[in-house]
Parts: C-alpha cells; sequence; structure tokens
C-alpha cells in the first residue's frame, strides 16, 4: 500500500512542514528573502524525493462527494485536508499523518499516525 503524506508532516519537519498548495503557499508568505530561499530549497528537495500526483476531476468528485455526506452529519473537514484524503482513496493509499482528528472524518480512509 502506498502512502499519502499529510502536509503538517512536511511543515512539522521543515519548521521543527502541507499539500503541495500549502507548502507553495508558505514560500510566497516568507517574511524576507532569506526564509524564501531555504524555504524553496527545501520543496525543491522534497519534491525531488517525493513524487507529486496530479490533482484529477475524478479526485475532486471524490472529494465534493465526502464534503456533502460529511456535512449533512454536521461535520466539515477543513479543504486541504479533504483533498489530501480523497486523492488517498483514489490511489488506494493511507495517510500519513499527525492530524488524526481531521482524517478520521473521511469515510474508508487507511490512516498512518506518524
Amino acid at each position: 500500500m502506498g502512502l499519502v503524506l499529510d502536509s503538517g508532516v512536511l511543515i512539522g519537519a521543515e519548521r521543527d512542514a502541507k499539500p503541495v498548495s500549502e507548502l507553495e503557499h508558505g514560500l510566497y508568505r516568507a517574511a524576507n528573502a532569506e526564509q524564501a530561499r531555504k524555504r524553496r530549497e527545501y520543496l525543491d528537495t522534497v519534491f525531488a524525493a517525493i513524487p507529486v500526483e496530479a490533482f484529477t476531476r475524478t479526485m475532486a468528485k471524490l472529494a465534493a462527494k465526502i464534503d456533502a455526506e460529511t456535512r449533512q452529519l454536521g461535520r466539515t473537514i477543513p479543504f486541504a485536508d479533504l483533498l489530501i484524503g480523497a486523492t488517498a482513496l483514489h490511489f488506494g493509499y493511507a495517510v500519513g499523518t499527525r492530524n488524526l482528528r481531521h482524517f478520521r472524518m473521511v469515510p474508508n480512509l487507511a490512516i498512518v499516525q506518524l
């Protein structure tokens, strides 16, 4: 079985490192040029070592379905975590995360606590 890493795992590794969009977002919110340079270097290293899959329309449909169903139950999964969970389900992978609370709301998602 494959493993999709929650971006929080990568962010934690960077600062103590999120989906690709969250990691890139951090780059553009850097406080200064040196911090931006360090974050770009980190991202380049991460992306050279870990494959990044494209998010497809099929995954978007799955995410929309999960979002609608969980909201009917009174639960809201944060958008980034919803996309990560849908991607993992699409590929039949588990999610490696420290954020059990959000990912436990995604039905049928295998979770590996990191």
